[in-house]
Order: C-alpha cells, then structure tokens, then sequence
C-alpha cells in the first residue's frame, strides 16, 4: 500500500471515530497513526500527493483533537452540574425513603 493511501485512511478512521464519538475507536485510530507515521517517514522523501495528504492528515487530526476538547467540556460542565445538585438528589432520596416506610 502505498504512504499517500495510508496516510488518508489513517486519516478517515480519526474522522469516522471522532465524528461517532467513539472514544475507544479514536484511540485506536490514534495509536495506530502513532505506530505508522514514523515508519512511512522512514521510507524517504515525501512526494507532493503525500504532502498532500499529509496536510489532510493532520487536519483531521487537529478537528478531532477539538471534538476531544469540546467532548471534555461538556463532561466536566455536567459532572459540576451533578455535584451542584447531589446534596438535592440526597435529600430527595431520603425523603423518597420516609414516605416508603410510611405507606
């Protein structure tokens, strides 16, 4: 297989995975970009439609990077949003639990 059809599959798969959000996918895609970039360097220079698709490669690698960072965001406003709110779903929980045992 030849560095530039590589290169733009390796890139397909940081896509497909980060698009679907599928965390375990994009780092399997990651590592393998991170196993395979240095051994496709080693086999010379790079020819233009390489650069080229380099230049993809590395784009879906930063858009994916960003749909990791947005991703961690909004986890980290819904776990504050949850720990905000624990001691109400606590007291509601208790309160739940009274009622029960008086029925």
């Amino acid at each position: 297989m030849d560095r530039q059809h590589t290169l733009l599959q390796l890139a397909q798969k940081l896509s497909a995975a980060s698009t679907a959000a599928d965390w375990d996918a994009l780092a399997a895609a990651d590592a393998l970009l991170a196993a395979s970039l240095p051994a496709l360097a080693q086999q010379g220079p790079w020819t233009a439609p390489e650069l080229a698709a380099l230049t993809v490669l590395r784009q879906q690698h930063g858009a994916a990077l960003a749909r990791c960072t947005a991703a961690g965001a909004e986890l980290a406003a819904r776990m504050s949003t949850m720990n905000t709110n624990k001691e109400g779903w606590y007291a509601y929980s208790l309160d739940n639990e009274v009622i029960g045992h008086e029925a």
